[in-house]
């Protein structure tokens, strides 16, 4: 899918195909890359390296035009887990046009970085600045996702949560990776601002979207570094949550062990032979009530135990020892 776009009142709008300053190609098909081929004398090879997300950012001016290959980050994509992905995009630079190859059909043409736009390399710029503001944009999601997936990893004791922490891991490390080769084709383009005839106020915002871009790298390498030194912290975590777990689970088994012999017991003829003096309903009922107060009486010895122990320890002595008094300092 091809579109034009045309300057007007220092913003974009959409005009007839063929006459604007901006030329937008999205996933271009069989006839569309022939036209940028041949009419516009784009290499086959860069015009498959705008649509590649592997490809790696570069710059290179010549004779015919600039070519630029940005990296931006796409659309967050919602499934199973939450995806931050890079793609890449070919911005042209061409005599009396700009051409703008992708493969990602948001257009933000109506953002605030399109306005005052006055030419090519206004354009230019302008693409390069919303780029910087997506990666900050999405660094800041990917901060609340972080907090909000600890919250609730420190009360689960599966690895769903975990998971999605791994891929946000992964996807800041792939977002370095494009902002930093962005800011060296930021730091190429300064270089050739003489030789792309960029205006004095050109290259202030040219630095200004360097020192963004610089920033926007630092902020993502201090995620990522938390992000990764806390994961395993945070699984550390979940294994705590299964084992506080299995230790109610298994006071509840060691409380019903007892319970299940005098049960047994209780289900035998014996008893009936011990308790036949008495009405059946009165010896089932003291039955019941003395096995009720074993039960407790486990569980509270049980607890008692296990407490004192976490509590205390750096002091070796049994459970049926009190605490000695504490001697005052000589």
């Amino acid at each position: 899918m091809k579109s034009s776009y045309e300057v007007h009142e220092g913003g974009l709008r959409p005009c007839e195909e063929g006459v604007g300053l901006i030329r937008v190609f999205i996933a271009p098909g069989k006839d569309e890359r022939k036209e940028l081929v041949e009419v516009f004398g784009l290499d086959g090879y860069d015009l498959d390296a705008a649509l590649d997300p592997d490809e790696i950012p570069r710059l290179e001016v010549g004779t015919a035009g600039t070519t630029m290959i940005w990296k931006q980050p796409r659309n967050v994509s919602v499934g199973e887990q939450l995806r931050f992905d890079v793609g890449s995009a070919g911005l042209f630079l061409r005599p009396g046009a700009m051409l703008l190859v992708t493969s990602d059909d948001h257009l933000p043409f109506g953002e605030r970085e399109f306005r005052s736009v006055r030419d090519a390399s206004d354009m230019l710029l302008r693409m390069l600045l919303h780029t910087v503001h997506h990666f900050q944009g999405h660094l800041k999601v990917i901060k609340q996702i972080t907090a909000e997936l600890g919250t609730r990893i420190s009360v689960s004791m599966e690895n769903r949560y975990y998971l999605q922490m791994i891929a946000l891991s992964e996807s800041l490390i792939y977002y370095i990776d494009a902002i930093e080769g962005n800011a060296a084709v930021i730091n190429k383009l300064r270089a050739a601002a003489d030789r792309l005839s960029l205006t004095p106020s050109q290259v202030d915002t040219l630095h200004d979207i360097l020192l963004d871009t610089q920033q926007c790298a630092r902020q993502a390498n201090i995620y990522s570094n938390v992000l990764s030194g806390l994961m395993d912290a945070r699984g550390n975590i979940i294994n705590n949550n299964i084992g506080v777990l299995l230790k109610k689970l298994t006071l509840i088994s060691v409380i019903f062990l007892p319970l299940n012999l005098l049960a047994s017991i209780g289900g035998m003829s014996e008893f009936s032979a011990w308790t036949q003096h008495l009405d059946w309903r009165i010896a089932y009922a003291v039955f019941v009530l003395v096995m009720a107060l074993i039960g407790w009486s486990t569980w509270m010895l049980l607890t008692r135990v296990l407490n004192r122990r976490a509590g205390d320890p750096t002091r070796r002595r049994g459970w049926w020892r009190p605490p000695g008094r504490l001697r005052p300092a000589p």
